[in-house]
């Protein structure tokens, strides 16, 4: 589970993100969603630990990420939303790499990290330089090594951008799977349509504060009026909907 109270990050005189709290059990997929400069980012590298909170504690699998983040950061892994690789290393010796940051290595690891690049058509590039890999190859490598540890929660931002409609299919049955079977996902996305179809809870984040938490239904009931996860989202953070396009180009 991943659990955050009060967790804060200032910059300077500015609030990125203020006071949060959150609590996303076991078997939970957790939808973050917010506008540009919401504070989506800078939460969940804070809890991935590449960021240190300004104030705050957060809890991942039950252990204190300030207190022991070794333990902490060993249960969790990480999808970015920029990825970066070593660009000299072929995918399986990526794989390989991630593997040994977390203590695992040897046949089992291997013959994990030969699966994971099987299930993303990765299987002909396994020895390739990462390199030659396109930003979609990228993208599925670094999903692949998020899962290599087996973690125990995952935190996920953009996990979409630059994959193919069949990358993308095998990507949320993989996250059905990894809830089903006990564990804890918390992801950020723009993709509306993803976070309404596969979260189980959303939390809207607007200027660093939570506007609202809850499943689709009760932030509808909320909103007032219904409607898809769209038209939700422009009601609970004062979003102004884009001019009609005839509009603008009258303008």
């Amino acid at each position: 589970m991943i659990e955050l109270r009060s967790l804060t990050k200032k910059y300077g005189s500015f609030t990125a993100v203020d006071s949060i709290d959150l609590s996303v059990p076991d078997g939970e997929l957790f939808g973050f969603l917010g506008p540009n400069g919401a504070g989506k980012t800078t939460t969940l590298r804070m809890i991935a630990g590449i960021l240190q909170p300004t104030a705050g504690t957060i809890h991942l699998a039950g252990i204190d990420l300030a207190k022991d983040p070794l333990a902490a950061k060993s249960k969790l892994g990480f999808i970015p939303d920029r990825p970066f690789i070593y660009e000299k290393l072929t995918g399986a010796e990526f794989l390989r790499f991630v593997a040994g940051l977390y203590g695992q290595d040897g046949d089992k690891v291997e013959h994990r990290g030969r699966e994971l690049m099987a299930l993303f058509d990765l299987e002909e590039w396994a020895d390739e330089l990462v390199e030659s890999y396109s930003h979609g190859m990228r993208q599925k490598l670094i999903i692949s090594s998020a899962f290599i540890h087996r973690p125990e929660v995952l935190v996920v931002d953009e996990p979409m951008i630059g994959l193919d409609p069949k990358a993308t299919r095998i990507l949320k049955d993989l996250f059905r799977e990894y809830v089903k079977r006990g564990h804890t996902i918390m992801m950020s996305t723009h993709t509306l349509e993803v976070a309404e179809t596969l979260c189980d809870r959303i939390a809207i984040i607007q200027q660093g504060k939570i506007r609202s938490v809850g499943t689709i239904q009760d932030l509808r009931d909320e909103a007032t009026g219904g409607g898809g996860l769209e038209e939700i989202f422009l009601k609970l953070t004062g979003e102004r909907a884009a001019r009609d396009a005839m509009e603008v180009l009258d303008a």
